[in-house]
């Protein structure tokens, strides 16, 4: 299949199907097409989300401020999995997510010719290549369990005269949070855990979603089973469910990406916590004497 992704919103993704369409016959999924309006960052987290649900695929993802510019268009290799896009880092996060480990992530340039619109190279540049990748793909050997084979699919990459190796694609890394314990130490939430409970927590919001819940950076398991919980020092109760307080009361849950949101029961995060992409954010269990 070939998976679409953008923030095009309509009519445009049509004319990049119609395009695909004249040289595959390829199933067509749309992930989404109202992802975060110019903001590769949060488009990437959104899609380290979703995209390992599916089975191998060539994914077409478009986030691209740089449209028109000297910006490379990317096909990157995760393990079985292909994602084509600007290379603006949008395309790195997913792909960990994708493959094995990092070895198993490898990058190519698209050669470019002259595409017919310098605004429209999801139609022009993307689409194409997503859909040459997957005719290119079609008598890829697969594993015992049906997959394509992902040495095969790299071979088959490495082969195509229009991809390059890259050199240096651009990366998107999400911040790690600050974790402090009592017994003075501080660490990278990623790191080892030290030995003295939590009093604080420094994270970042990564992203909002359309239902304005604020979706941060600190793992969920920092929050989770606690009753209270300050924000930015504002006491908030702690749910595992929104229905778990009254509509319109603020909540701190774990979302189904295991992250740590600040919502609101049938209502907006964002404004009732005063929280936008990127905005740093304090957690301080209740139980802290501030």
């Amino acid at each position: 299949m070939i998976t679409l992704a953008s923030d095009f919103g309509s009519p445009y993704p049509a004319a990049m199907k119609g395009v695909i369409r004249r040289h595959t016959d390829a199933e067509l999924i749309d992930v989404a097409h109202d992802l975060p309006r110019g903001d590769p960052r949060a488009a990437a987290f959104w899609l380290r989300f979703v995209l390992p649900e599916f089975p191998p695929a060539v994914h077409c993802a478009v986030i691209d401020p740089g449209v028109g510019t000297d910006r490379d268009a990317l096909v990157v290799r995760a393990g079985a999995h292909v994602i084509v896009a600007p290379d603006n880092g949008l395309a790195m996060p997913p792909a960990r997510a994708l493959a094995a480990d990092e070895s198993d992530v490898e990058a190519w340039t698209v050669a470019v010719d002259d595409p017919a619109s310098e605004t429209f190279h999801g139609r022009d540049v993307f689409a194409p290549a997503a859909a040459r990748i997957r005719a290119a793909l079609d008598e890829v050997s697969e594993t015992s369990n049906g997959s394509p084979d992902a040495d095969a699919v790299a071979e088959t990459l490495a082969a195509m005269d229009d991809l390059t190796p890259a050199s240096d694609p651009v990366d998107v890394r999400f911040p790690e949070p600050t974790v402090e314990r009592d017994d003075g130490g501080d660490e990278a939430a990623g790191g080892e855990d030290g030995d003295g409970d939590v009093i604080a927590v420094d994270g970042e919001v990564l992203a909002i979603d359309r239902f304005g819940n604020v979706i941060t950076n600190v793992p969920g398991e920092l929050v989770r089973g606690r009753d209270w919980i300050r924000v930015n020092g504002d006491l908030t109760p702690v749910a595992e469910t929104f229905g778990a307080v009254d509509p319109g009361e603020r909540l701190v849950t774990v979302g189904s990406h295991g992250y740590a949101e600040c919502d609101v029961n049938d209502g907006r995060g964002d404004g009732a916590f005063d929280l936008r992409p990127g905005d740093s954010v304090r957690f301080v269990p209740d139980s802290v004497s501030l």
